[in-house]
């Protein structure tokens, strides 16, 4: 039965039940997805970079007082080092890049598209890193799942596909934050197994909040409007995104191979066209729901196991 890691990072923790870790990537897919409402809600009012400064600075203060209270396990430096370094892909790399690709003109929907290619890009990076076995079946599932991605955006951004007018530079951040999170999620297979989840995020997201202070110095004002609507979503993405969210993700790496846990990607853009049809009245079409069945049935084709 899969457990939960304990404080020592070793130790599972009792009573975890199979329904609820089979709750987990559902859970993890809802949270994911609404980071893009949360920036959507927050970005007006703060750059780039001086938002997800706000953010990380915000959650160390939580997953500070978390680690105090679970008298967690630090480790090594050693450790510290490549845990660092996760951070700064999964982090670092990724957020900044999606988020100052779509500061710089880059439509939204194409940036979604773009960083949908993470599951195929994982794996392929898993099969020479983690030597990873990905058989024709989840080959096929992961391609699939790109398709029904693919299918949902269009319909999202009612059926064209115009990806000029963006600067160049607009591209170069989005092939940065694919490449943070596909690199990441395998690096963080490799050598961060035995970090306990807790004092790997903080650490995480110290390295992160040094990438995007830099950044902020020396690229925006780092003048910030402050009001109700900025305050709630830096709030959601702290609790909702970067510990919730980011704690589950460490939690099903350990426990998945990275290809499998990469898929589940590939139904954040269906679940987020729903919340935003709830939320805001956006349509969703008959070309996003077939998109999002198509996900839904390419992830069952990577980690639905055959029986033996």
């Amino acid at each position: 039965m899969t457990t939960f890691t304990g404080r020592s990072g070793n130790k599972p923790l009792k009573g975890t039940g199979r329904f609820t870790v089979g709750l987990m990537p559902a859970v993890f897919v809802w949270l994911w997805s609404t980071g893009f409402i949360g920036a959507k809600y927050g970005l007006p009012y703060a750059e780039p970079f001086t938002l997800l400064l706000y953010r990380m600075l915000s959650t160390l203060v939580v997953l500070g007082l978390i680690a105090w209270w679970l008298k967690s396990k630090w480790p090594s430096v050693s450790g510290m080092a490549h845990t660092a370094i996760t951070g700064l892909l999964v982090h670092g790399l990724y957020l900044g890049g999606v988020f100052y690709a779509i500061d710089d003109g880059m439509p939204a929907g194409v940036v979604s598209i773009i960083v949908g290619l993470q599951p195929l890009v994982t794996a392929a990076v898993a099969v020479v890193v983690l030597r990873e076995a990905i058989t024709l079946r989840q080959w096929s599932g992961l391609v699939l799942g790109l398709i029904g991605v693919s299918l949902v955006i269009l319909e999202k951004m009612g059926g064209t596909s115009q990806v000029s007018g963006f600067p160049v530079s607009a591209l170069l951040w989005t092939l940065i934050a694919l490449a943070g999170i596909s690199i990441g999620t395998v690096y963080q297979k490799r050598f961060c197994q035995r970090v306990d989840l807790v004092p790997g995020a903080f650490i995480q997201y110290c390295a992160a909040s040094v990438l995007f202070a830099l950044g902020a110095f020396a690229f925006e004002s780092r003048e910030v409007s402050w009001n109700m609507q900025l305050i709630l979503a830096t709030g959601w993405l702290v609790l909702g995104l970067s510990v919730g969210a980011i704690l589950l993700l460490m939690q099903l790496i350990r426990r998945g191979a990275a290809s499998n846990v990469a898929s589940l990607f590939y139904l954040v853009p269906p679940v987020t066209a729903l919340q935003a049809y709830i939320l805001f009245d956006e349509r969703l079409g008959v070309l996003a729901l077939c998109g999002g069945l198509l996900s839904v049935l390419g992830v069952a084709l990577v980690v639905i196991k055959r029986d033996k």
